[in-house]
């Protein structure tokens, strides 16, 4: 760890204890060593500060406290960091491989664009292969690409500390695609590595919050989009999606 490294990892927890080990050891046990790791806790009532704390030299930075919310302690783990590019990695999702952020690092070379991004694979909790993110990075991005979308894993979406706004709390579940849209307008180059980044744990969310979150989407889609040509993406999205059902009830 470097006082000015280059990548910021941040991983946000709570309650995590059976999932944190495999992120942590994700993390150090990078071929590459140009970053700092911070964590958050939410004040843990399990043993994920126990063992944080444990192994704490490792760790840049490391606090638990009660919080409002996962975006309120991405906030404030964003507002720690002191590398050039922020990458967020959950609690249960790790770097695709021991090499990773060294891929990253020969892929951008001394270019330094503002965002730079990838693909991401789906894997149980036996961290088991289960297939690619259903949504596949676009060849060329920018801001309007998520119109259809969130195309690129949060977790693969690396941006400049400088240009990275705060995450809103208006949001409760899908505040990420709002941030991941406001650093593309605000980025000037994005840069796609054409790499598998992040390998991510496929646990699937509740029903309602489920609901909740695409309700936030859309209506942050509308924000950036337009009322109208969103309303007829969504119209042609559920054509699309029953006329695919209504193929494969047919074979």
């Amino acid at each position: 760890m470097v006082s000015s490294p280059l990548f910021s990892i941040i991983t946000i927890t709570y309650n995590a204890a059976e999932t944190i080990e495999t992120t942590f050891r994700s993390v150090v046990g990078q071929s590459f060593t140009d970053y700092e790791y911070i964590v958050v806790d939410g004040d843990s009532k399990d043993g994920t500060v126990d063992f944080l704390r444990s192994r704490k030299n490792c760790l840049a930075v490391f606090i638990s406290e009660p919080d409002k919310g996962l975006y309120d302690a991405m906030n404030k783990g964003m507002h720690l960091a002191k590398g050039e590019y922020l990458i967020f990695l959950n609690a249960g999702d790790t770097f695709h491989s021991e090499n990773t952020l060294a891929d990253i690092a020969v892929s951008i070379g001394t270019s330094r664009p503002d965002v730079i991004y990838g693909e991401t694979a789906l894997v149980n909790d036996k961290r088991e292969f289960l297939g690619m993110r259903r949504l596949k990075a676009p060849e060329t991005l920018n801001w309007k690409s998520f119109r259809m979308g969130m195309l690129v894993c949060h977790q693969a979406f690396i941006a400049k500390r400088t240009l990275a706004p705060d995450y809103d709390l208006s949001y409760r579940f899908s505040s990420d695609f709002d941030w991941c849209i406001r650093c593309m307008k605000r980025a000037g180059t994005l840069w796609n590595t054409h790499l598998t980044l992040i390998d991510y744990l496929n646990e699937g969310v509740t029903t309602r919050n489920h609901k909740a979150s695409l309700k936030e989407r859309y209506n942050i889609m509308v924000k950036y989009y337009g009322r109208i040509p969103v309303m007829f993406l969504h119209l042609w999205f559920a054509l699309r999606f029953y006329t695919a059902k209504w193929i494969k009830g047919r074979v």
